[in-house]
């Protein structure tokens, strides 16, 4: 890490900060309570537009007044682009409302843009850009039904002419908003051999295609983000010009696995909206609801499972808040942490939702008034497992890299920065050259080797802190042996399920060293009194632990009590409950 990027991150409250708490107050405001009936963006409408299976117009219109789409673009570029995790801030607010409006309008953009801002020429991402900027959307392309995560065996053809430039022949299915965007970001085969140097990404233009060439494919109808318009492209020995390919020939599968590192630290963390608001649900019913002759809420295992849920948006904003600010800090680690992210994340909050539909009981089936947009956002948040890289895809970027970090990193890096912990505080450009396929390094889990030692031990709840911390590396030590031993054909996509199980249990013990962390960069800064509590942060490392299959004793009872005092408290006063603390409109 350079001197200037330490620098970058020694203060606290930066004119950075100030930029993304003000613009996410203003997209806040500018949408709206979304309980209010009248709210023409609240969630009756939502549900009535979602029933309908299609986007709301009136959302679509409201992003486009905020100009949305300024948040794909890097502030180079003319658009406000600058930080992965305040991106991630700003979007969580559109997916608070609805996970079908945050991708349909623009994170699909985002995923396909992030390609050109990685490897694209000057002119490339001055037109996406301007494309973007005007209003317009780009899709990405990577899949193709018959091949799935495998897009290495894509048959989708962009046979170089002899002239120069590219016929695209074939097909690809299931893009959003393909039928509607202005740019397509296509994986394309051009070359005939196997192997990976045989694909290239192209940045389509609709006005460059002959319409005689293209056919809009179908809309395809999904059990989940209803509103978004899925399709496909259908192409006729297209000629396209040459300056469509985006970075050099050969190198489709390196541009897209070095956007995906990107892609998956974000998109996991603004999902986090969804099961904030699905807390708040059932939260509310817990508190309006009486059984048993008390309200739910005073329920034992009510209790818990309100606080569980708070525990893992918590945790899982830990990691996802670790993984964004990676790809500023650490863009030589992200290929590991940005996987993690995409894996761990989506799972702990899907979980979390279902626990909490036994709380809402038979209501959570309801798809209209008070409690239907939990349902909504139980079937939305799964997708998000799966787009251009699902949990298996991810798990198996992880598993080849293993051997190589138990050799080379494990109990011998140095640890991260505190930057990296700091939920508020300056980072550098996004250095989109420097993400790598692979790493030998990992700052994260040094970071919790060290912290072992360094530890405070003057309340039950530090003690418990300290506890759980030499047991998670403990679990890193297990994990370092048993990486040492896979064999050669562990390491590839014919892995055992034990080498899935190793990488499963390996983001828990990265999830555990960010929480950690950021408890400790909070104690250490003092300004948010609640995070610098070692009360949440033992509460949070206990069920981490527990997910890893340990048998514990109960964390001290004022861990439980802090935690759910500051539930409470955040429902009452309207604010978020991940790493924030953010002011919410209803």
């Amino acid at each position: 890490m350079t001197t200037d990027a330490v620098a970058l991150n020694a203060g606290g409250r930066s004119d950075q900060e100030d930029r993304a708490a003000a613009r996410v107050a203003e997209i806040e405001a500018a949408l709206g309570d979304p309980w209010d009936p009248a709210n023409p963006v609240g969630f009756s409408r939502l549900l009535e537009a979602d029933e309908a299976g299609e986007l709301s117009d009136a959302g679509e219109k409201a992003l486009d007044t905020l100009g949305l789409n300024a948040e794909f673009v890097p502030v180079a570029y003319g658009g406000r682009l600058e930080r992965v995790d305040t991106l991630v801030r700003v979007l969580r607010q559109v997916f608070r409302r609805d996970v079908a409006l945050g991708l349909g309008y623009g994170v699909t953009s985002f995923m396909a843009s992030v390609n050109v801002w990685t490897q694209g020429s000057e002119e490339q991402r001055r037109r996406l850009a301007r494309i973007l900027l005007d209003g317009g959307r780009a899709s990405v392309a990577y899949h193709e039904l018959a091949h799935g995560n495998d897009f290495v065996r894509n048959e989708f053809e962009a046979g170089p002419l002899a002239g120069g430039g590219f016929r695209l022949h074939g097909s690809k299915q299931v893009i959003n908003n393909a039928a509607r965007a202005d740019a397509w970001l296509l994986f394309s085969r051009t070359d005939a051999a196997p192997g990976s140097r045989s694909h290239s990404v192209l940045m389509v233009e609709r006005a460059q295609v002959d319409p005689e060439r293209l056919r809009i494919l179908p809309r395809y109808e999904s059990v989940g983000v209803r509103g978004c318009q899925l399709s496909g492209l259908d192409f006729d020995h297209a000629e396209l010009p040459e300056d469509t390919l985006v970075g050099e020939l050969g190198q489709g599968v390196e541009l897209a696995l070095r956007s995906f590192q990107v892609t998956r630290s974000a998109v996991p963390g603004m999902a986090l909206g969804a099961t904030d608001t699905a807390l708040r649900t059932v939260v509310s019913f817990a508190r309006g609801r009486t059984l048993y002759r008390k309200p739910v809420a005073d329920i034992p295992h009510a209790r818990a499972t309100l606080r569980n849920a708070f525990l893992d948006l918590l945790t899982s904003d830990s990691l996802s808040l670790v993984g964004t600010r990676a790809v500023h800090l650490l863009p030589e680690e992200t290929s590991v942490y940005a996987s993690a992210v995409k894996y761990l994340v989506p799972k702990l909050l899907t979980e979390a939702m279902n626990d909490l539909s036994i709380v809402l009981g038979a209501r959570f089936y309801v798809r209209e008034g008070e409690f239907g947009i939990f349902q909504k956002h139980l079937r939305d948040l799964p997708v998000l497992s799966l787009g251009h890289a699902g949990s298996a895809a991810c798990q198996a970027t992880i598993i080849p890299q293993l051997p190589r970090l138990a050799r080379r990193a494990w109990f011998q890096g140095e640890p991260a920065p505190a930057g990296l912990f700091q939920v508020r505080g300056r980072l550098p450009e996004i250095p989109f050259s420097r993400l790598t396929l692979a790493s030998g390094r990992d700052s994260l889990s040094a970071s919790l080797v060290a912290a072992v030692h360094e530890l405070p031990d003057r309340t039950p709840e530090e003690t418990a802190i300290q506890r759980l911390a030499l047991l998670l590396m403990d679990e890193l030590r297990q994990l370092q042996e048993q990486s040492l031993e896979l064999s050669l054909e562990d390491r590839t996509a014919l892995a055992s399920p034990a080498s899935f199980a190793l990488a499963d249990r390996y983001t828990v013990v990265l999830a555990g060293a960010a929480v950690l962390g950021v408890w400790r960069q909070a104690a250490a800064e003092g300004a948010d009194p609640f995070l610098a509590d070692p009360a949440w942060a033992a509460a949070a490392l206990d069920r981490l632990l527990r997910r890893l299959g340990h048998r514990l004793p109960d964390p001290p009872a004022s861990c439980e009590e802090r935690v759910q005092q500051e539930l409470m408290r955040r429902f009452d006063e309207r604010r978020s409950f991940d790493l924030y603390d953010t002011p919410l409109a209803g």
